[in-house]
Formats: structure tokens, sequence, C-alpha cells
């Protein structure tokens, strides 16, 4: 299976709890989860589980239950998302094996195995240096950015 926006998605509700937590709210309903994803409720659901079968939130059901993160922030990075929403290589491989007939089609696969290989580690090792944590502090350096713009010409 190759990257699908699973990794986003839980990325971002990862992100929310962050913020939820920061100010000591309570846990996050999914429908509001889903609302700031502009997504189904359902399929946030779904991807809350995995991350909760992962580690990474806690869940409280009924009046006032919802979603929370079950470590800091900054001990969750985006890596941990991915792993627990994405399975199978990042990268797609052939479908089947190619022609041993064809010059190329005898080489292909292992010449791109190495290739998607090096790519995939590469991708593991940039997204587990970023958390939560810094993620939603660059968020808030953002917001504080376009707060704090002046306004732009109408014209």
């Amino acid at each position: 299976m190759s990257l699908s926006s699973r990794s986003a998605v839980a990325i971002h509700a990862l992100t929310l709890l962050a913020r939820r937590a920061e100010s000591s709210l309570a846990p996050l309903p999914s429908a509001e989860a889903a609302e700031s994803l502009a997504s189904n409720p359902v399929l946030v659901r779904r991807i809350l589980g995995s991350l909760r079968e992962a580690g990474l939130v806690t869940s409280v059901e009924g009046r006032g239950g919802g979603w929370s993160l079950a470590r800091d922030a900054r001990e969750i990075t985006l890596y941990d998302a991915f792993a627990a929403v994405e399975s199978g290589p990042i990268l797609a491989r052939h479908p089947h094996p190619p022609s041993t007939d064809c010059e190329v089609g005898r080489h292909m696969r292992a010449l791109l195995e190495t290739e998607f290989e090096a790519a995939e580690q590469a991708l593991r090792q940039r997204l587990g240096r970023t958390t939560i944590a810094h993620l939603l502090h660059r968020v808030h350096t953002v917001e504080r950015e376009l707060s704090t713009a002046p306004p732009t010409d109408a014209h």
C-alpha cells in the first residue's frame, strides 16, 4: 500500500488534540475533529481508532467524552502518526514481476527497490525529527504572524 491521506488526517487530529491539551480543555469529540478536518466523522473515528491502537490517543465514551493525547505532544513524532495509520511500503512497487526477457525488465525491480528503500528511509528519518508539539508551535507562530500583519490594500 502506498502513502494515503490517512497520515495527513492523523497528524492534523493529533495537532488538534495537542492544542486542546495545552488549553486544558475536555476531550475532543469526533464531530469537532471532523469539522476541523472538513471530513467524514466515520473516517475520523476510524483514524483516531488506529491512533488509539498505537497508544498515541485515548478515548472516553459518552456525554463529555472524546479523544485526548495518551502521551505528551513532545513525545509524538510525525512518523509515529504515519506508522499508526499506514501499512506496507510508502512507494508502490511493481504489481507483478516485469518480463525477464527484457534487459530493462530483468533489472528494474532490484534497481527500484534500492532507490525506493533509500527514499522511504529518508522520509522515516525526516518525519521522526518533527514532533506534534513542534507542529503546534508552528501553527501558533503562523497565527500570530497573520494576526499582526498589516491589512492589505483592497485595490
